[in-house]
């Protein structure tokens, strides 16, 4: 698809010249992906009927690309069967995340009315927590015996995906108790003797994932091994499913948009998590945004107090109040440069707390050095324009002890907030920027001060 806007103007012509065949074969030649940027933009009315002109297989695949609000809209709106076969087609974890966005009371509904089987094992995904890998996982897994031979183990894996639609990443050894015992990849079975017994050839060194890891530990096990995919045990090592790579793509992007989200003083877990901040209910908007706000209005009266407490300061040289906003500016910047630098050096695994101490003197040499360059200019600059040598040494060395202290805040809270458990996200929020402001102004009415007394 080539230009969005055209396609839709196109489709919405073919609705309303009642070209419904013309319109069907125009749905169907597009990928589902493009079908779902074209129900993201067209009205309700015409997704209800273009969504029973496309074939139930694109149309279920489509489903997957939708955003979650959408899925249960479109779902809701169309016909109850309709709506159920579509369901029954999805990929078991995506169905799970879709009728776990529904009232109770609509995804029972669906569950009763989807087959047997699959309505079991959506309902068992449905216990677990979604954030956890019970949540995300998919419970059709390829496996075989361990007291097989690859010869039989061939057999049983093309009737397994004959049947069943599986990803064929590896295959998992089990025991007759469904014990997880071993892995091997498809490469190593076709290329095995067929008499010989799977236990000769699987692996035992498993990386596994538990029913209850939280993803953010699946995410970093992935990145860590690239695994195409992971298998889920429970406490006893029974095999319960597995978790792919494109779940996992899923998780790091979600947990990057939260970490720059919490990065911005946004809340993110006020608990309705399909409600978009920017296309849902402006009340969760708002309730997404006043919180840090409101504490970083009690941080900024410190910092009226702070210079409350410099009036007489002021009344004695009213130029200083000039350089306030030059100091808190780049004093801010260069606090939130080593904030960005360590929480995502945390989340990518290049920083660790046992590594903390070095990064902390890098920086601070870093934002010294820095702060010296800048203090230099603004004290030739100052100098030059209020013709005061005393004047310009005081902002400049306000300047760089500012930035110096800017970036031991910036570096140090990222990694106290890792030590006690805290999202160090939360660390480059507009609180740690009013920290620096109100020390920054600290400094700099305390030099200015102490330059007044001495003359």
């Amino acid at each position: 698809m080539t230009n969005l806007e055209n396609t839709i103007d196109r489709i919405q012509e073919l609705i309303d010249s009642d070209a419904e065949p013309q319109l069907r074969d125009e749905l169907n030649s597009y990928h589902s992906a493009d079908l779902a940027d074209i129900f993201q933009q067209i009205k309700p009315e015409e997704r209800l009927k273009c969504i029973t002109l496309i074939d139930e297989e694109k149309a279920a695949d489509m489903i997957e690309y939708l955003p979650p609000q959408l899925q249960v809209e479109i779902l809701g709106d169309i016909d109850t069967e309709l709506a159920s076969r579509l369901i029954s087609k999805l990929p078991h974890d995506e169905a799970a995340d879709v009728l776990g966005d529904m009232e109770e009371d609509e995804s029972q509904a669906y569950l009763d009315q989807l087959p047997q089987k699959f309505s079991s094992e959506i309902r068992e995904l449905l216990t677990y927590n979604e954030d956890t890998a019970g949540g995300i996982m998919t419970p059709l897994v390829l496996t075989v015996y361990d007291n097989m031979t690859v010869k039989e183990a061939l057999e049983t894996i093309r009737i397994k995906a004959e049947k069943e639609n599986m990803e064929l990443y590896y295959v998992y050894v089990v025991d007759k108790n469904n014990h997880l015992v071993g892995v091997a990849s498809l490469r190593n079975l076709i290329t095995a003797p067929m008499d010989l017994n799977i236990s000769d050839i699987m692996s035992k060194d498993i990386v596994k994932v538990h029913v209850d890891d939280y993803q953010g530990h699946i995410a970093d096990i992935f990145m860590k091994y690239q695994f195409n995919a992971l298998p889920v045990v429970d406490l006893y090592n029974h095999l319960k499913g597995i978790v792919t790579w494109d779940d996992v793509q899923d998780i790091v992007e979600e947990e990057t948009t939260d970490e720059i989200l919490t990065s911005s003083g946004i809340v993110t877990d006020l608990g309705d998590e399909d409600d978009d901040l920017l296309t849902g209910s402006l009340a969760h908007s708002i309730k997404a945004r006043i919180p840090w706000l409101f504490i970083t209005l009690i941080g900024e009266f410190l910092a009226v107090t702070v210079t409350n407490k410099f009036d007489h300061t002021f009344t004695a040289l009213p130029v200083i109040a000039a350089f306030m906003p030059l100091l808190a500016g780049l004093g801010g910047n260069i606090g939130t440069q080593s904030i960005t630098l360590m929480v995502r050096g945390m989340s990518t695994g290049q920083i660790s707390l046992n590594s903390g101490w070095h990064h902390i003197m890098r920086e601070t040499v870093t934002g010294l050095s820095i702060g010296v360059i800048f203090g230099m200019l603004v004290t030739f600059v100052t100098w030059g324009w209020q013709h005061n040598l005393e004047l310009g040494l005081i902002v400049g060395v306000a300047m760089s002890l500012n930035m110096t202290i800017a970036t031991m805040i910036g570096t140090c809270t990222p990694l106290i907030l890792k030590k006690m458990k805290i999202d160090p996200a939360v660390a480059s929020g507009p609180v740690i920027a009013t920290t620096i402001d109100v020390i920054g102004l600290a400094v700099y009415l305390t030099l200015v001060t102490w330059y007044l007394i001495s003359l």
